[in-house]
């Protein structure tokens, strides 16, 4: 029998999660639920994983609503 993680984001790239949430979301409706400057000013999926991978706060709360969101995307 196979162990498997109870970790929801296991095996889930940071940058999968922004995809997913921007596709689902957009820019805008991330900007307003996770007010930080990547979301707000000329976002982009590669300004936005710079930043997150600097600044542990917030790519918690990017986690955090990927997980909240997560049975929506079934």
């Amino acid at each position: 029998m196979e162990n498997k993680s109870k970790d929801p984001l296991h095996g889930i790239t940071l940058q999968r999660i922004v995809e997913t949430l921007v596709d689902y979301y957009g820019f805008d409706t991330l900007g307003e639920l996770i007010p930080v400057k990547c979301f707000m000013s000329n976002p982009s999926v590669k300004s936005s994983l710079t930043f997150l991978r600097k600044t542990d706060w917030a790519r918690k709360k990017v986690e955090e609503l990927y997980v909240k969101t997560l049975p929506k995307f079934s």
